[in-house]
């Protein structure tokens, strides 16, 4: 387990994602939509998922929607 990931939350796979017809990335946690990225931004992070596994897609969703989670929230 990585050092980023602690508590072992991104290995229930929270997020999930779908890129629209117009090339948005809608990024959702646990079903729910927190999130969309359109242009250079959903670009950038689409090139970087497609060579990635699925706990770095992960990771990378949870770094694209910020400082999304605290540790001492449920």
């Amino acid at each position: 387990m990585s050092n980023t990931d602690k508590r072992g939350k991104l290995e229930e796979n929270p997020f999930s994602f779908f890129i629209s017809k117009d090339r948005k990335l809608h990024i959702s946690f646990n079903h729910k939509e927190v999130m969309v990225l359109k242009d250079n931004k959903a670009s950038e992070l689409i090139r970087k998922m497609d060579q990635a596994s699925d706990f770095e897609i992960q990771m990378l969703l949870a770094k694209a929607t910020g400082n999304f989670k605290h540790g001492n929230e449920r």
